[in-house]
């Protein structure tokens, strides 16, 4: 029996000059006061200009201070500037640590308590429909996303926040933290650098093809990641550098990441994600970067455990299949991401990135803890297994 449910996401508006529509959409809901949150970067930066003008009388202040993995101070410093402004809604404006971070502030004033202290693990089945708790306890505190890398952090209903004491990531799920607004706006990505978006870009591909070779996987996330496979192939070289028509092709990959990651939480994410989410904390890795390291070492791993599961992803790849070969086809689709990967001047191994050796398997345990949270694998994986997929991540 399928089932695919679907998250409280409402609205996608694509294109050229769309953060113009920004005031319209909080309008449409009521919202009166708005909190921009951002990264140091963008905060310093002329674009901002371009957001607020477009809440207009509506912009109540700016939180300049997310940081990469969401740090869970900084969290609490968003959830207190929303609180003294009285914001009921808040537009987080940046890549995938922002976006993240405004989930979780939400969820503290949604629930009047600091959520940053109840992070857990990343459990699927909370991510949906209503339940006796969603009577908020605080708050109310409408969501806009306005991405600036290809994370899709703002297609999902939950964020991840780092414990900057141990330096693990948890997750905050809950069905009211999907954004319901989500505002493609290739002209605000223009001063987002190169290796950010092509490594974000790469993190496409990592949703897409783990979607797709997922136990439950389904037929509608399984058209849609094809297609942000093919979008993503297609676009992504051509998303950079300053040519007129660059700004299409950004457009394009923004789609593409939307795409790629919207049944992700119906199917479950796979190893290269549980890889990454802990390499990144662990050794301060970006997000996009973890993909670039970890997606072809768990394809070739997965090429031994569902090697069947691959030939959609042969398709948008277009690498010829046989299902009575399907390991071979398989272990090609991998050679194929890894030859799409090493166009881009981004690291591939975490040797390259100084991470210790000696430190390697201090993430195995929670790799694996999370891989039995995803149940997105046909088998648990031992640690050895793990430990040897971090050899391979590692040169």
């Amino acid at each position: 029996m399928r089932q695919f449910r679907l998250t409280r996401l409402e609205t996608v508006i694509s294109g050229a000059g769309a953060v113009e529509r920004l005031s319209e959409e909080l309008d449409r809901r009521g919202a009166m006061r708005a909190l921009v949150a951002t990264g140091a970067s963008l905060g310093r930066s002329r674009l901002i200009d371009r957001v607020r003008q477009a809440l207009g009388p509506r912009c109540a202040g700016t939180y300049a201070e997310a940081a990469q993995h969401a740090p869970a101070g900084r969290v609490r410093a968003m959830a207190a500037a929303l609180e003294s402004l009285r914001c009921d809604a808040v537009v987080s404006f940046g890549g995938g640590s922002v976006i993240d971070s405004a989930k979780v502030a939400v969820a503290s004033r949604l629930n009047a308590r600091d959520m940053t202290r109840e992070a857990g693990a990343l459990d699927f089945s909370k991510a949906f429909g209503a339940r006796a708790s969603d009577a908020s306890a605080g708050t109310e505190c409408l969501h806009i996303a306005i991405p600036t890398t290809l994370s899709a952090g703002a297609f999902t209903p939950g964020g991840g926040v780092t414990d900057e004491a141990t330096r693990r990531k948890r997750a905050v799920i809950d069905p009211r933290l999907q954004p319901c607004v989500v505002i493609h706006d290739p002209e605000l990505c223009v001063e987002t650098p190169d290796e950010l978006w092509v490594s974000t870009g790469i993190r496409v591909l990592d949703h897409a093809v783990e979607t797709i070779y997922a136990k439950r996987a389904h037929p509608l996330s399984d058209a849609l990641a094809v297609r942000a496979i093919r979008m993503t192939v297609e676009h992504l070289p051509l998303s950079l550098g300053s040519s007129p028509s660059h700004l299409e092709h950004r457009a394009e990959c923004l789609d593409a990441a939307w795409l790629s990651l919207y049944g992700a939480f119906n199917t479950g994410l796979g190893l290269s994600h549980a890889l990454g989410h802990q390499i990144g904390p662990a050794w301060s890795v970006p997000h996009g970067v973890t993909s670039c390291i970890a997606l072809v070492p768990a394809m070739r791993f997965m090429a031994d455990v569902a090697p069947q599961r691959f030939a959609d992803i042969a398709e948008a790849l277009r690498v010829p299949f046989e299902p009575s070969r399907a390991r071979a086809g398989a272990l090609a689709c991998a050679g194929a991401v890894e030859s799409f990967i090493a166009r881009f001047d981004v690291p591939t191994k975490l040797c390259a990135l100084g991470v210790p050796r000696e430190n390697l398997y201090d993430i195995a345990e929670a790799v694996r803890v999370e891989l039995e949270g995803f149940d997105a694998l046909d088998r648990p994986l031992t640690l050895e297994e793990i430990r040897t997929l971090l050899r391979s991540a590692y040169e």
